[in-house]
């Protein structure tokens, strides 16, 4: 029963009598309206089940927004199959099964009208509707805020999915709606959703924001196009294609993704035009599949927040970056399996902590007219069948600039290498390459380094300013006596001897001896290349457990931590007297779970294990390679148990440490290889039980939960140390420790004042204890610094002494 009246008015003359009146309910008024007719309901609550089959307005009063409800107990609360005008009403619904707006027919017109429903949908468009929907809100926490189906279509203007159970917007079975500056977050399936075979989803300068999934999804070839629109704040990936799905962004912006910033999968094509990639935690552009491809113009990919390519590419699909920019981001392109490929034209790649360009698996890259700056490897072509050209490039303040290994074959020309750390070129393992008219200029050791006899082409090139020679060639003995080795013609040098280049084309080769390998990483792994080892000189002699136990005492804190290792250096040495007197010893398991916060000195404990193992006799050589889920989890089926394996091998002889290795089980799986990780792991321990201490370490819940999840994995483990949060007395002591060593001094008050530093300081997430109290002297030694320079003629007391105004503020 209505709760008010409702006002009938007619917009014509000849009929006003019979037309104009109050009604005791909506839907009397309804019945009596004909078309053209205006009704405006009193405020109240109305628990009807309305159904508009004529043209007719329904409107609240002027000036009084959400004062009429319309609110049945179930069922459809407003029907509309006709191209009516509905304003100024709040809706509400409370039927699952059902949407609180359904939309059937015409070409109605909806504005500002509220849903605040637990329904199905909160307004469903469907059939031969298209309906013109403007300032309209939806927020429906049970199911989807907008649904769009069975051909439908229509307009929304400046409209807000506030919440929904599912998808904030959904179209499907051939629907093609236009979203226009809406707004579309707090959703807990994707922001928007279309597919299917003829559904299509277009929208301009909208917002698509907290959504607990992927942002945009676009499956099972539906299309989709995005112009000027924002999504950030997802839990998933930010924009999912899969299935011959077909997307456009132009102008649009991706940022704030903890997963992949774009994934495409299964035959899906992708399209960006001046659009920007940023803070994504595992890939910018993820890449699968034969078929798929993604064609990026003017685009910037950059600020990665996690340990991944910017851009991978695998399994066959295809990748063209055309006047692009990559850059701050762990690798900026990775391209892996045969019939994978990258075609970049006229790009940027800077600023990238491991690998700019690699290629792996028989995979293809094609680079032209590109810039490669400040990376640890330039392009890096892996192994047997990868390949690919760089053309008319220039790469700028690399560790090293083209690497090439196991056989994989490129091509290289017209391109500059600037200011290598390491070397401008370096071919080992069989690798192959053709180097034409390429110049090496200001390396830091070689020009261009072969070794292993590989067969690598030099034509034309040039080297200028390196440290250790224009060009190395260094045999693997056999190889060179059956005629392998580097083919060099018409090379040159400004070393005061040059190069002496053969006559006629024929195998050129300069053996040396004892020439060091540039990489100590294996390719499968995102590291950067080592340094030359340097020359051979007396050993040092290894220190004792005595040594090494001494200098673990001598760390800040960490009491019950030294107990436990020296309990277990107590068993482990009184075990080995046991068997030298010919006695049975127990046996010790030496693999350990490190449990506590960053900067506890988790890492620092486990290298000196690793050297009271060796030192005992224990371990071959007890050196610490510590890696991540990076480092162990590939991205295609078959390269993590490579990637494990490798880590495992680098390891031998002495402790491998794997910090946070709760990563490798995340809760939500899916389609993580962690596992396969976690399985090679535990049967590499088992197989080599006396090779390799393994250390697992990170967060105490987190690696609890690990353990509680993988039995596999905490039956392989001994016993589990905790180091605890060190407290203020003990910060203090490392900002003094730290003084010391850098020849500072705390002036009078200055460690009363760091104690209540230490005791005030927030301890958030981002606190990272001995972490901490070293930024903080460092902060000191800073601000000291500035403090200082204006002295015209410090004193040896000016240049040591740090005051308490010279601790950073709290924020």
């Amino acid at each position: 029963m209505a709760q008010g009246t409702v006002q009938v008015t007619h917009t014509g003359t000849s009929r006003w009598r019979r037309r104009t009146g109050e009604y005791a309910s909506l839907a009397a008024a309804l019945e009596a309206a004909a078309d053209g007719d205006v009704l405006t309901v009193a405020p109240g609550t109305y628990r009807e089940n309305l159904v508009l089959q004529r043209a007719v307005t329904l409107r609240g009063p002027e000036g009084s927004p959400g004062s009429v409800r319309i609110a049945p107990v179930d069922g459809v609360p407003l029907t509309v199959r006709a191209s009516a005008v509905v304003q100024d009403l709040h809706v509400e619904g409370q039927d699952a099964a059902a949407p609180a707006v359904l939309v059937e027919e015409g070409t109605p017109e909806l504005r500002d009208v509220r849903v605040v429903t637990r329904s199905a949908a909160g307004i469903e468009v469907r059939g031969s509707a298209r309906p013109t929907v403007r300032r309209c809100a939806v927020d429906n926490p049970a199911g989807i805020g907008i649904a769009v189906l069975d051909g439908a279509g229509g307009v929304f203007e400046e409209c807000e999915v506030v919440a929904a159970g599912q998808a904030g917007v959904a179209v499907r079975g051939g629907a093609h709606p236009r979203l226009e500056r809406c707004r579309v977050h707090h959703t807990s399936g994707s922001g928007l959703s279309a597919t299917g075979e003829n559904s299509a989803l277009e929208a301009v300068g909208c917002e698509i924001y907290e959504v607990r999934g992927s942002g945009v999804q676009i499956t099972g070839r539906a299309t989709a196009h995005l112009t000027d629109c924002d999504v950030h704040r997802t839990t998933a990936d930010g924009v999912t294609l899969d299935t011959d799905a077909v997307l456009t962004l132009a102008d649009c912006r991706i940022h704030d993704i903890p997963e992949n910033a774009v994934d495409l999968r299964s035959r899906s094509v992708l399209t960006l035009t001046r659009t920007t990639v940023r803070q994504f935690g595992r890939n910018g552009l993820s890449v699968w599949d034969p078929g798929t491809r993604v064609d990026a113009n003017q685009c910037e990919i950059f600020d990665s927040t996690g340990d991944y390519p910017a851009v991978w590419v695998s399994d066959g699909a295809t990748v063209v970056l055309d006047s692009c920019r990559v850059h701050d981001v762990p690798d900026a392109l990775f391209v892996l399996d045969r019939g994978s490929r990258a075609d970049v034209v006229d790009s940027d790649l800077s600023q990238v902590r491991n690998t700019a360009v690699s290629v792996s698996d028989g995979a293809t890259a094609q680079l032209d007219d590109c810039r490669i700056r400040d990376a640890a490897t330039g392009a890096w072509f892996r192994d047997h069948g990868s390949g690919g050209t760089l053309s008319n490039c220039t790469v700028d303040g690399t560790q090293t600039g083209v690497i090439v290994t196991k056989g994989a074959d490129p091509t290289v020309e017209r391109c500059t290498i600037d200011s290598p750390a390491e070397a401008g070129v370096y071919v080992s393992a069989g690798g192959r390459g053709s180097f034409q008219n390429c110049r090496v200029t200001g390396s830091g050791g070689y020009g261009f380094h072969v070794i292993d006899g590989s067969r690598t082409t030099l034509r034309k090139c040039r080297t200028e300013r390196c440290a250790r020679g224009g060009y190395e060639f260094a045999d693997s003995g056999a190889d060179a006596a059956s005629g392998a080795g580097p083919l060099v013609e018409d090379c040159t040098s400004d070393e005061s001897a040059g190069l002496r280049a053969p006559t006629a084309p024929a195998t050129a080769v300069q053996t040396v001896s004892n020439s060091p390998g540039l990489l100590g990483a294996v390719p499968g792994q995102r590291t950067e290349p080592e340094p030359s080892a340097p020359s051979a000189g007396p050993e040092q002699p290894a220190r004792t457990s005595k040594d090494v136990l001494g200098e673990l005492d001598a760390l800040v804190g960490l009491d019950s931590v030294k107990r436990e290792v020296r309990a277990l250096t107590d068993m482990i040495e009184v075990g080995r007297r046991r068997q030298q007197a010919g006695l049975k010893a127990a046996s010790v398991k030496r693999h350990l779970v490190f449990t506590g916060s960053p900067g506890t000195g988790k890492t620092t404990v486990a290298r000196l294990y690793g050297e009271i193992l060796a030192s005992l006799g224990v371990l071959e050589k007890g050196h610490l390679v510590e890696v991540s889920r990076v480092d162990l989890v590939g991205e295609h089926i078959g390269s993590t148990a490579i990637r494990t394996q490798e880590a495992f091998e680098k390891a031998r002889g002495g402790v491998l440490f794997i910090d946070e290795a709760y990563a490798l089980s995340p809760e939500d799986a899916g389609r993580d290889f962690g596992k396969e990780a976690i399985d090679t792991l535990v049967k590499l321990m088992e197989d080599h039980r006396d090779a390799v201490v393994v250390i697992v370490a990170g967060y105490t819940a987190e690696m609890e939960r690990f353990l509680s999840v993988n039995p596999g994995v905490a039956s392989r483990f001994s016993r589990t140390i905790t180091f605890s949060d060190y407290g203020p007395e003990d910060l203090l002591r490392i900002v003094e420790q730290q003084a010391e060593e850098h020849e500072y001094r705390l002036a009078p008050g200055a460690s009363e004042a760091l104690r209540k530093y230490f005791t005030v300081l927030p301890k958030g997430p981002a606190f990272g204890n001995g972490r901490t109290a070293r930024q903080t002297f460092e902060a000191m030694v800073e601000r000291h610094a500035s403090r200082v320079a204006q002295l015209p003629e410090p004193s040896t007391d000016d240049l040591t002494l740090l005051y308490a105004e010279d601790l950073p503020e709290l924020l």
